[in-house]
């Protein structure tokens, strides 16, 4: 299970790309995007302790988390899910609260690969290029590989 992230920025446009793959079936990846309790165990990098206010991985759900670091500063996050389509697709907002009325729109997209595998796609658009700059330049893409080796790790120990 060594599947890199591929992130890209491209020049001129405000979003950011990134692909995944996942050496699990698509209902098992969905399902820990969906799920409180498993969403906590894996999303963010290990240093942060997250606590979640509310997770409600549906149409017309929201979501609002914190995460706290070993220093005890906390980075707190928020959204709405505004599609939400089983083991296939999702559109959500995602705004920091470090950085507020910048409010960014991802598309996620949940793909069978065959095999008991998937490849989660994810496009962000963003209000300004400044606001994309300022994400791809936050540790972004640590964060995110971090992330989903910590998916890897939860969905090769347990079955989701």
């Amino acid at each position: 299970m060594t599947n890199a992230l591929k992130l890209s920025v491209p020049e001129g446009l405000p979003f950011i790309d990134c692909e995944r793959e996942f050496d699990f079936p698509v209902a098992d990846v969905f399902r820990a995007h969906k799920e409180p309790a498993l969403v906590a165990q894996w999303l963010g990098p290990r240093r942060l302790k997250m606590d979640i206010d509310h997770y409600d991985f549906r149409t017309g759900g929201s979501y609002r988390y914190t995460h706290t670091g070993p220093d005890g500063a906390a980075y707190g996050f928020n959204g709405v899910f505004h599609t939400v389509r089983e083991n296939d697709f999702a559109i959500q907002t995602f705004e920091f609260d470090g950085y507020p009325d910048v409010v960014s729109i991802e598309f996620l997209t949940f793909e069978d690969l065959g095999g008991g595998r998937t490849r989660l796609k994810a496009h962000g658009v963003y209000p300004s290029m400044k606001a994309r700059d300022g994400m791809a330049q936050s540790g972004m893409e640590g964060g995110l590989t971090e992330g989903y080796e910590r998916l890897d790790e939860l969905l090769a120990g347990a079955k989701v």
